[in-house]
């Protein structure tokens, strides 16, 4: 189905996410930092990133606007899966260019329903 690019810190996180992913039939990459998912998702040009926000260095929020702003990058829809539960970080989140907002722990057809209306929307 599609390339998709897990941008998170936790080891446990990404593997869940890539349990869901692969099950439904997509292709999974992985980076463990925001600098890091910025340099896979201008090299492998993704079909889709989910975004983590707290990460070390660079964080989800600066990653995603990097993406967003780069002419390679800014046509491939992010998505912020997050624990930040407040409105801010919402606005904030898509002011940055993201396309969606999931709150962690996500629910795999709440996961599966964004990325599916993502992907078909191009």
């Amino acid at each position: 189905m599609a390339r998709i690019l897990i941008v998170d810190d936790s080891p446990t996180e990404t593997y869940k996410f890539r349990e869901i992913l692969e099950k439904h039939g997509h292709e999974v990459l992985e980076a463990a930092n925001g600098a890091d998912g910025v340099a896979v998702a201008r090299a492998e040009r993704p079909d889709l990133v989910l975004m983590d926000v707290v990460m070390p260095g660079l964080n989800g929020f600066q990653a995603t606007r990097q993406l967003t702003k780069g002419a390679d990058t800014a046509d491939i829809p992010i998505v912020i899966v997050t624990t930040k539960d407040q409105e801010t970080d919402r606005v904030w989140g898509k002011r940055q260019g993201a396309r969606d907002y999931l709150t962690k722990p996500v629910d795999e057809s709440v996961l599966i329903s964004t990325v599916n209306r993502l992907l078909a929307a191009g």
